[in-house]
Formats: structure tokens, C-alpha cells, sequence
């Protein structure tokens, strides 16, 4: 297997993951800033021309960080951090879900559309005057969120899971690009300090982040 990773989150959140199980995989190194993963020899592996994705052994590629976890997890349970019985992977892709489609989406477009808007302009469809509605939306589920944090020191309770790796890491790029949340939500800054102090949460910085820089 190869990993194609690159500085931006999504792929660290990959990375993450392989920390927390600690397992390493042979990379390469996609500059998403110089569009490489737009040309030709990226988009052969990932049509999608997004990153990470994961060449596996026999040719075929599988993208989308959260399917690469997946099924690493599969083929390396241990530690769990998706879950070991049915119930606890329906909680964790729960609450995995309520980040992304409630929060990290919201943060993500903004990004596009606002701090990103030079570097994405002519890649994709942009609409600068949605930023702002996006990144209010962010916080207020942030809010929301929090409300909710009340049962363990991570998203499902005691476990921690690729859903809190997904959130911190979104929300460490946020930080990073403008977007900081509001350090007085008491359980979210709470879980927030407490999963920058896995080890896991700076392993997982991309090499080429610079301090003051795009955090990925």
C-alpha cells in the first residue's frame, strides 16, 4: 500500500490515525498548494483529485480519509478507534457524522470561500459571499456541540475515536486559517486541550507546517 498525503486536513487525519494505532505506511507527498493532485498523473490514482487516498496492494485506489480509516480498522483492529462491536462503530460514525455535516463541512466551504478564496478561485466553484453565513453556522453548531458534552472526555463517552480525530483536526486548521472557535464553550475547550495532548495530535502535523501557517 501507498498513501498520497498531503499538508491540508483531511489527509491529516489519516495520519493521526496511523499514529494512535501506531502503523506506518510507505507516502507520498502530494503539494496540493502547487494543484499537483489536479494533474494528470494524481487524477489517474484519484479521479477525484482529492487527498489522501490509498493505492492498495493490487492497483485499485480507495479516497476519502474517513473509507481509508475505515478499513484500516479492519485490517488492524487494535487499538480500536472506530469500535469492537456494533454498537460502539454506530456511535462513533454517529457522532463522526454530526461533526462533519453539522460543523467541518461549514468551516471547509468557508475556508474555500474566504481565507482560501485566492488559491481556490479558479479550481473550483466559489461563492465569497456565502463566507460569512458559513462560518456563522460553524460556530453556532459548535455551540450546539457543546450543549452535548457532558457524558466522558471524548465524543462517544470514554472512547476515543476517529470521530474526536476528525473534529480536533478540523478545528486545529480553523484556528489556523481565521476561524478560531469560542474558547468559552467550557466542554469544548475542555476536549480540545485534552486530545492536543495525545502525542498523536503533533505526529500528525504535515513536515512542511510552518509556525503562523496553514495547520494540516
Amino acid at each position: 500500500m501507498q498513501l498520497l498525503d498531503a499538508l491540508s486536513p483531511a489527509p491529516r487525519t489519516v495520519r493521526m490515525f496511523l499514529a494512535e494505532k501506531g502503523l506506518s505506511l510507505p507516502t507520498r507527498q502530494i503539494d496540493v498548494f502547487a494543484g499537483e493532485n489536479r494533474q494528470a498523473d494524481f487524477l489517474r490514482c484519484n479521479p477525484a483529485g482529492q487527498t489522501p487516498a490509498l493505492v492498495l496492494d493490487e492497483g485499485s485506489t480507495l479516497s476519502e480519509a474517513v473509507a481509508i480509516m475505515e478499513y484500516l480498522e479492519e485490517l488492524h483492529p487494535t487499538p480500536s478507534l472506530i469500535g469492537a462491536t456494533p454498537a460502539e462503530r454506530a456511535a462513533t460514525r454517529q457522532w463522526q457524522r454530526r461533526v462533519e455535516l453539522n460543523i467541518t463541512e461549514f468551516i471547509h466551504n468557508a475556508y474555500h470561500y474566504a481565507e482560501g478564496l485566492a488559491r481556490f478561485r479558479d479550481r473550483i466553484p466559489v461563492v465569497p459571499e456565502a463566507a460569512a453565513g458559513l462560518k456563522r453556522v460553524a460556530q453556532d453548531r459548535l455551540a450546539w456541540l457543546d450543549a452535548m458534552l457532558d457524558c466522558g472526555p471524548f465524543l462517544t463517552g470514554e472512547r476515543f475515536t476517529v470521530a474526536d480525530i476528525w473534529l480536533f483536526v478540523w478545528l486545529d486548521f480553523a484556528d489556523s486559517v481565521g476561524q478560531p472557535f469560542d474558547r468559552s464553550l467550557p466542554h469544548l475547550a475542555a476536549w480540545f486541550e485534552r486530545v492536543q495532548m495525545r502525542p498523536s495530535a503533533q505526529a500528525s502535523l504535515h513536515p512542511s507546517c510552518t509556525p503562523g501557517g496553514v495547520r494540516g
